[in-house]
């Protein structure tokens, strides 16, 4: 992708109201006459984690919108504890409604599983395309409970941004030069008894472990319904999506195209980002 020098673009931003949570929050970059791009986070992400990917598709001339899924980020926390995947799934639905024509949906672990059972279940294709980032049908136990481990750390909170960032840097040392307190402050809610917390739903990690296995087959028969344009992205080094997964992802969807990017993990977007911009840049591309 040739992305010319910073430029001011457009960015708007919006709430899709739910009676039965409250605010889902989404952005806009870009100009509205643009292809459309939704852009999904993983689980206990934010849609901060697609800012600059965002920024550099709306350079392109493509209109990318972020969301924060319940329970993230700016929307609101459910009040029941309604984390089940088929709610994210109706969330989903709630803000393809806003869009004028199909996009093309990007996601990323949890954003491509909904992006997975949306396109193979909803009676019609709500999708342009299929980007799948580091995710498919069956994932690496293994590896997903490394991430909850990180997540369950310092469930009373952290004393200082500092803190945080030293727990971040051991979870991801390939990024421990580009990390700072600054940036990763944003990530943080700075809590009434004055300790810092995630920017999501700590009730989030039940639900999501408690139900997650038993989607599997379901996800593989919604990856056998795929019938748009449908691109994987893995990270080499990720230990979520081995593979075999992905093998057992391309004979599921054997017209699916496959990039892996080298020197990334589960988290490829953060760890190579211009790498995941090209692959994505060459798919969209053929459409």
């Amino acid at each position: 992708m040739v992305i010319d020098a910073p430029s001011s673009i457009q960015r708007s931003r919006e709430t899709v109201t739910r009676a039965d949570l409250g605010r889902l929050v989404i952005e806009r970059f870009g100009p509205q006459t643009g292809q459309p791009i939704l852009l999904t986070h993983g689980f206990g992400q934010t849609r901060l984690a697609w800012e600059e990917s965002a920024h550099k598709l709306a350079q392109a001339g493509f209109q990318a919108v972020t969301l924060d899924a319940r329970g993230h980020g700016d929307s609101d926390w459910s009040a029941s504890a309604d984390y089940q995947l088929d709610h994210f799934l109706d969330d989903l639905q709630r803000v393809l409604d806003t869009f004028s024509r199909p996009p093309v949906l990007i996601g990323a672990s949890m954003g491509g599983l909904l992006g997975m059972l949306a396109a193979g279940e909803f009676a019609r294709n709500p999708f342009r395309a299929l980007v799948l980032v580091d995710i498919a049908p069956r994932w690496e136990t293994a590896g997903v409970e490394r991430i909850l481990q990180f997540m369950r750390a310092k469930a009373d909170g952290f004393s200082s941004i500092e803190e945080a960032l030293t727990l971040v840097q051991d979870y991801l040392p390939q990024r421990a030069a580009r990390h700072d307190s600054g940036s990763l402050g944003r990530y943080l809610r700075l809590q009434p008894n004055g300790r810092y917390r995630w920017h999501w739903d700590p009730r989030l990690l039940d639900s999501i472990q408690a139900s997650a296995t038993p989607y599997m087959a379901r996800l593989s028969a919604a990856a056998q319904r795929l019938q748009l344009p449908t691109l994987l992205v893995s990270g080499a080094l990720s230990d979520v999506v081995s593979p075999a997964a992905i093998q057992e992802f391309l004979t599921l969807v054997p017209h699916a195209s496959h990039v892996e990017i080298e020197q990334a993990s589960h988290m490829l977007v953060g760890d190579r980002n211009t790498q995941f911009l090209n692959a994505t840049s060459q798919f969209l591309a053929t459409l």
